[in-house]
């Protein structure tokens, strides 16, 4: 058990530095190529990989839309009404959440919000994560997720305080690659009409 926590722990630190390094690049695309070479690295090789080890490989490593500047934003965030949700699951469990904020931000020509969630359970932090037009047909039908700062899954903030959203970093939760992870899935408020083609994909 302690052996499991701790190459859990490792993979939480690496994660949160492949974020940190993100953070501090100022060219998206460089970043953004950083973070696929990362993420292909541990889900190949880390013992904490969300894909069953009998299935490592290149049928199961992520692959994504190519990268679109135009899916990188700035949000301002309106605080919301603090309610206490059940954020649905991808099992029989509920992750408890606080409506913590609206993330406003035009994507596309468009006036677009999402809310935005603090986790009560689990490890605690901000989390977003949406479902939109290409869900089911061109990435994973539960939806995906964009910022989870419990793991340093954030981009942080631009110098007017505005939070910076790019949807290229958009990836598929745990249990897309395997039922056993417990995933928080998008609440019906963040299912979005438009289609977000950036980020993870589904394999064609």
């Amino acid at each position: 058990m302690i052996a499991e926590r701790l190459e859990l722990a490792d993979w939480r630190r690496q994660v949160s530095e492949l974020y940190a390094a993100i953070r501090a690049e100022p060219d998206p695309a460089v970043a953004w190529t950083h973070w696929r070479d990362v993420r292909d690295r541990l889900f190949r090789t880390h013992s904490q990989s969300p894909v069953p080890q009998s299935e490592r490989g290149d049928v199961t490593e992520p692959i994504y839309y190519d990268y679109d500047p135009a899916l990188r934003t700035l949000a301002d965030i309106e605080t919301a009404d603090g309610a206490t949700f059940e954020l649905p699951g991808s099992t029989s469990g509920h992750v408890t959440a606080e409506r913590a904020g609206t993330a406003r931000f035009i994507l596309g020509g468009q006036s677009v919000g999402l809310s935005m969630f603090w986790l009560l359970d689990y490890s605690g932090g901000f989390f977003l994560s949406f479902r939109d037009a290409t869900s089911a047909g061109e990435t994973y039908g539960a939806g995906r997720y964009l910022v989870d700062t419990a793991k340093g899954a954030d981009l942080g903030v631009n110098a007017d305080g505005r939070l910076i959203l790019d949807f290229n970093f958009a990836y598929q939760p745990s249990c897309s690659y395997d039922p056993q992870w417990s995933c928080p899935l998008p609440p019906r408020e963040n299912w979005l009409a438009i289609p977000i083609r950036g980020g993870e994909r589904l394999r064609s």
